[in-house]
């Protein structure tokens, strides 16, 4: 049986309470399933204050001011948070937010944002490794309320969390690329996020995971390693670009942007544009080849469009 479409967006008035306030409302009338923040830090490169709140206390502003709507961080950057204490902060967000939380996770990258706060970054190893022992502490402490775990990077033996979250699980956002996070993804995810992005030198992005031929491989990866489970995991698309109407850029336009040749971004997820019946074609193609039911947008109003016509379908 098909997943059916879900969507949700990113960002929003963040620093702003009343602002939030009518954002979350009207993200949510729009049926829109779910609302991301950022987890960043300000430096010369990253200084939109939007992104630089703190990733929870939002959440909990946009929760209490909709009816339905979900909430989460998009995506934690593992370095900055220490597992026993990220469990403490998300089982009492889950309680605050009455149980519709999000948790995205992911391994961080970006090197300038590490030295504007004087903490070293790992190499990609041994993040990945540290990223693995963080999953299995925190989702331990959600479950359980204990962990006992001695690894290489963490060395956590909680006995009793304390607070407990109201959803008897809550649900694991997992974005990345490379084999190892997505093996990760297939043992502890329920959203495994394909995003496209690739990160260079000190963390620089590029198009570089547009390609499907890319996607399928990730894909196949995740089936593996998930087993039995592999059909419990929505698999979703952190989309780079939107643009709905007759006036959207065709494919040689954005590959010019994207410094990608023409048939990879118009066969990518991660780049939407067009009308909305070649848009809902792409989509409805992107789930008979990867399972792609899940897309994270940010813009709320110019994409409502497809999410009326595709939403429960």
């Amino acid at each position: 049986m098909k997943r059916s479409y879900r969507f949700a967006v990113q960002g929003g008035p963040f620093d702003d309470v009343d602002a939030l306030v009518d954002h979350a409302r009207h993200v949510e009338s729009l049926g829109y399933d779910e609302l991301y923040s950022y987890d960043h830090t300000g430096t010369a490169e990253t200084s939109d204050a939007t992104k630089l709140v703190d990733p929870f206390v939002p959440l909990v502003i946009a929760a209490h001011a909709t009816e339905r709507l979900r909430v989460g961080p998009l995506v934690l950057n593992n370095e900055f948070h220490q597992p026993a204490l990220l469990a403490r902060t998300v089982a009492t967000v889950d309680r605050m937010t009455r149980g519709r939380l999000v948790l995205g996770l992911g391994t961080g990258y970006a090197e300038h944002e590490h030295d504007a706060i004087g903490m070293p970054i790992r190499p990609p190893g041994a993040r990945v490794d540290r990223f693995g022992e963080s999953l299995e502490i925190v989702r331990s402490l959600l479950d359980t309320g204990a962990a006992d775990i001695e690894g290489e990077h963490e060395h956590v033996h909680v006995g009793a969390l304390g607070v407990r979250p109201v959803q008897s699980r809550v649900p694991f956002l997992i974005g990345g690329n490379g084999r190892r996070v997505v093996t990760l993804a297939g043992r502890f995810a329920d959203i495994f996020q394909f995003t496209g992005l690739t990160h260079g030198e000190r963390g620089a992005p590029s198009g570089g995971g547009f390609a499907v031929d890319d996607l399928m491989e990730r894909s196949r990866w995740l089936a593996e390693s998930a087993g039995d489970r592999h059909a419990d995991i929505e698999r979703s698309a952190l989309v780079q670009f939107t643009h709905i109407g007759t006036d959207a850029p065709d494919a040689s336009t954005l590959a010019e942007r994207f410094e990608l040749p023409s048939e990879v971004v118009d066969a990518t997820p991660f780049a939407l544009a067009g009308s909305v019946e070649q848009v809902v074609d792409k989509i409805e193609r992107l789930r008979e080849l990867l399972g792609i039911t899940h897309y994270v947008v940010r813009d709320p109003d110019g994409f409502a469009p497809v999410v009326d016509q595709l939403t429960g379908r």
